[in-house]
């Protein structure tokens, strides 16, 4: 079983006006995603520890009772803040202005209502066992779709329009006919539009565009390390990390050098002398003065007639190289 899902087209207002039905999407979004979690957290909390009931067994049934509660509080929220604010002075007792924080509370306070014994019990509610269970109902219902994000989505613009009192999240212009709604309905701030990056199906306000463009996983940008690569910001990390020409990497034979991926053939060939002397040090560790070393160096390198030493990569290949040329030379002078 569904909820019925309404039409979200123009309000008639207060006095025959009719109100713009637009709000913020990404807002609408976020507090939509509030709700599976909130019903989740219901669930488990009237059937823990009963042999006979389980939770998927009781989410219609709640869902139900909850969006009638959080809906009807949303209803009267106005009001009841206002006639609160001038009954007390008590500032902590203040309700809050953000609608997240106002929805969650009354989630909360549903579900308060629908605890069992054990439910009620201070030590399971901040146990990680019962946070484990809720995630757990929340995969299982997003993967039965029992309650669709889009179905959600519908609910929670009557919630945030209902709470959003300073009219942050929604738009609160009201126009005596159509006309002049459709007017200002093409103009909007909050007029939904489709995300422009190829991929990503987001809609969102107008006015929020260009926040979600700072972040749109499907956004094609300049690598960040400046190689010539144009890709999605989503794959932008693992570019970087793994295959980009420009990734910063230290010199393979210890020393102090660092550069560019890109140019390890260059600095290989410019600094090969003083690998082949750092290595040399390393493999003949008696015998050989420094400057002796030095001398080695340059006798290898002058009999590397292929240019194997420049082309080595790493201590392993240059070992394999250096050891096949005094061998040769060993050879030639016997």
């Amino acid at each position: 079983m569904e909820l019925p899902v309404a039409d979200p087209g123009p309000v008639r207002a207060e006095g025959l006006l009719l109100q713009c039905p637009y709000c913020d999407s990404e807002a609408m979004h976020k507090l939509a995603q509030f709700l599976l979690p909130g019903l989740a957290a219901v669930c488990i909390d009237c059937t823990t520890g009963d042999l006979f009931r389980k939770p998927s067994v009781v989410a219609v049934d709640m869902r139900k009772e909850m969006v009638d509660y959080v809906t009807q509080r949303s209803e009267t929220f106005i009001s009841d803040s206002l006639i609160e604010s001038e009954a007390s002075q008590d500032q902590e007792n203040e309700m809050p202005e953000d609608p997240f924080e106002i929805v969650s509370i009354f989630m909360d306070d549903f579900s308060s209502t629908k605890r069992n014994i054990i439910g009620h019990v201070s030590g399971w509610l901040m146990s990680d066992s019962r946070e484990d269970k809720i995630d757990d109902f929340v995969q299982e219902m997003e993967m039965a779709r029992f309650w669709p994000l889009e179905r959600r989505e519908v609910i929670a613009e009557v919630l945030l329009k209902n709470v959003d009192l300073k009219t942050k999240y929604h738009c609160p212009e009201k126009y005596e006919n159509e006309e002049r709604l459709a007017d200002h309905k093409a103009q909007c701030s909050f007029r939904p539009v489709t995300c422009p990056n190829d991929g990503c199906r987001a809609k969102v306000s107008v006015r929020c565009m260009q926040d979600h463009d700072s972040a749109c996983l499907f956004k094609i940008l300049t690598c960040e390390q400046n190689c010539e690569k144009r890709l999605l910001r989503r794959d932008m990390d693992r570019h970087c990390v793994t295959v980009c020409p420009m990734r910063p990497m230290k010199c393979p034979f210890g020393c102090d050098s660092s550069f560019p991926e890109r140019n390890l053939e260059q600095h290989c060939s410019e600094f090969l002398q003083a690998h082949l002397h750092k290595l040399l040090k390393a493999i003949h560790k008696k015998g050989f003065t420094d400057e002796g070393l030095k001398d080695h160096a340059l006798l290898l390198e002058k009999h590397d007639n292929d240019g194997k030493l420049a082309k080595s990569r790493d201590v392993r290949s240059l070992t394999n190289v250096v050891k096949n040329l005094e061998a040769k030379i060993k050879d030639d002078s016997s």
